[in-house]
């Protein structure tokens, strides 16, 4: 007869997985799906990729790049990555020492953390974060140590950070333009992140993903440009959003040639390579897309940001417009609910517009109080059709719905 093994056993959860739930993000999509509604909770970006990207990949395809690749990436597409950061990032790197193309910019952040951080560190994390960061950080048993930001516009306390910097320190990570806030770091906030970062000789690990989605005459500064910056500093990036190929995992990283080789080591582990053909997509977007498809998508961006901001502030959900990135986040006071999980379900059933609970973004306070209970995230990464619904929807909602 079979024996039963018993699940108090050594057949049991590790002691990680128990403290990680599904993210909010992921279950609001789920729940968005089975009400039919539309999905403003999760960056997917649904627009259109450009045709040169999707034809690239398609013809890779065709000509048998299907297997696997150099663990740091095909080389046309590496020396396009620093092309790319010469030119736009002013950022000068080696495309053979030191970067690293990688299974999205989850996957680069993944392998860089786990190369150069230990268990038992501390990591200053920037609130509002994106969870993923939070997520990661506790995966690898790293604390997460978490410095607000403060006000409407988020603005950078240098001496709060500095107090929050024990010896147990190792890295700060910032996230310019941020997701969920739309913040952009301006060069001074940058500045004395530096000096910081120097002064307690901190790695800095930054995710740049929205680089090229910046409103209002705001301008992306790389913190690797500053004086003394180029050796501690990963530079984290991706196609996913500016290329609308969220589907295709594909990110890259620059970081010292002492480091790279040790992030590579961790990525061909955790993923072996990035999708060889669609490697290939993206380069040729890097080689032939023209500085107005750039400019195009920031107009393109900002008009969809605009129509977004003016659709909550009308449905009396008071928006924070964001000068970067593609989410805004917005007062939720006006939506029953004892929290924004609950808040974010009841504007789905609603009005059948899934958002994102603001405390997925927040940590609670030392009276157990966390801010993003009053706020909900939208994303405006939206075909212009669908967009339109979703603003048609905010206002039938303000409607049927008034304060």
């Amino acid at each position: 007869m079979p024996t039963t093994l018993s699940t108090t056993g050594n057949l049991r959860l590790s002691e990680l997985a128990p403290q990680f739930v599904q993210s909010e993000i992921r279950a609001m999509t789920v729940a968005c799906m089975d009400a039919g509604g539309i999905n403003m909770a999760q960056g997917v970006c649904d627009t259109d990729p450009p045709h040169p990207v999707v034809e690239a990949a398609i013809a890779a395809i065709r000509s048998g790049h299907n297997i696997y690749t150099r663990m740091d990436g095909i080389a046309p597409l590496r020396e396009a990555i620093a092309q790319k950061f010469a030119s736009f990032n002013k950022l000068s790197v080696d495309p053979n020492t030191q970067v690293l193309v990688t299974s999205g910019a989850t996957g680069a952040m993944h392998a860089a953390l786990l190369a150069l951080l230990n268990a038992g560190d501390e990591c200053v994390v920037l609130e509002p974060f994106y969870g993923y960061h939070v997520s990661t950080l506790k995966m690898m048993k790293v604390v997460p140590v978490v410095v607000p930001l403060a006000g409407p516009e988020f603005a950078l306390n240098v001496e709060q950070l500095r107090g929050a910097i024990t010896p147990r320190a190792r890295a700060i990570i910032i996230n310019s333009p941020s997701n969920p806030s739309g913040k952009v770091f301006s060069r001074s906030e940058l500045e004395a992140l530096a000096e910081v970062a120097i002064e307690f000789d901190l790695f800095v690990f930054t995710d740049e993903m929205y680089e090229y989605f910046i409103y209002d005459g705001a301008q992306h500064i790389s913190i690797a440009t500053l004086p003394g910056m180029a050796e501690r500093t990963i530079t984290i990036s991706g196609f996913s959003k500016t290329f609308s190929v969220t589907g295709w995992r594909l990110g890259y990283l620059a970081a010292s040639e002492r480091w790279l080789p040790a992030i590579a080591y961790f990525h061909d582990l955790l993923y072996v390579c990035a999708p060889s053909p669609l490697q290939y997509g993206v380069a040729a977007g890097l080689l032939q897309l023209p500085q107005s498809f750039y400019d195009d998508l920031t107009a393109e961006y900002q008009a969809k940001r605009d129509m977004t901001c003016t659709a909550l502030a009308r449905a009396g959900l008071t928006p924070s417009v964001p000068t970067g990135a593609y989410y805004v986040l917005a007062d939720s006071s006006r939506i029953p609910g004892v929290d924004a999980k609950q808040k974010a379900r009841r504007l789905l059933a609603d009005a059948g517009i899934a958002a994102v609970a603001g405390s997925a973004f927040f940590a609670a306070d030392a009276a157990g109080v966390n801010p993003g209970e009053t706020l909900l995230r939208f994303c405006f990464a939206k075909k212009d059709d669908e967009l339109a619904e979703a603003c048609r929807r905010l206002d039938a909602y303000r409607t049927v719905n008034p304060k």
